[in-house]
């Protein structure tokens, strides 16, 4: 008896064990997974993940002497920014990687908010939000074709207020979102 209750307790364990793991490595709401992105062999790559912990560090640090940005950086969960120059080697393997992670962002729902389209050779930029009712936006993805030369995908994962985009783009350097004029939510 005294055997069989504390095989119990120890499945019971390990079962709890198991879902916390699995539910712990759910991506939060906002989160895109790019993909593999291969890098030229010759050319630049760039890739920033900034997570939740680091986010809610830098909050800290800016909140004396810029809130706006700290109150935005605190309710961020992740940031992560890939920069791929483009050759002859990656390029259509990576612009077609673009176009698929768009067409999965639409028809899981996610709201264009930007096209700009510069042709023939200029930059064909999108931006996406995924939105939790009219109150906040719960990831940003900004994917930019930046003629032949290289892409820039940009996932940002918090609870951002429309009205914060502009402190968010001043924050990451972000131009393609300094151009987003969102309506503010209406107050009641």
């Amino acid at each position: 008896m005294n055997r069989i209750l504390r095989l119990a307790t120890t499945t019971a364990a390990i079962a709890w064990a198991l879902a916390a793991t699995l539910s712990a490595a759910e991506p939060a709401p906002g989160y895109v997974d790019f993909g593999k992105i291969m890098p030229s062999a010759e050319g630049k790559y760039v890739e920033v993940n900034i997570p939740q912990g680091l986010l809610k560090f830098a909050a800290m640090f800016a909140s004396k002497q810029e809130p706006q940005a700290a109150e935005v950086l605190g309710n961020l969960k992740q940031v992560r920014v890939n920069v791929v120059e483009l050759s002859d080697a990656n390029r259509s393997q990576i612009i077609e990687r673009v176009k698929a992670v768009r067409q999965e962002l639409e028809t899981q729902g996610w709201l264009q908010v930007v096209t700009v389209r510069e042709q023939p050779k200029g930059d064909d930029v999108q931006i996406y939000t995924k939105t939790r009712g009219e109150e906040a936006i719960e990831g940003l993805v900004v994917t930019v074709i930046s003629g032949h030369d290289e892409v820039v995908l940009v996932n940002i994962v918090g609870d951002i207020k429309p009205e914060q985009i502009a402190t968010l783009a001043e924050r990451f350097n972000i131009d393609p979102l300094k151009k987003i004029n969102l309506p503010k939510p209406a107050h009641t």
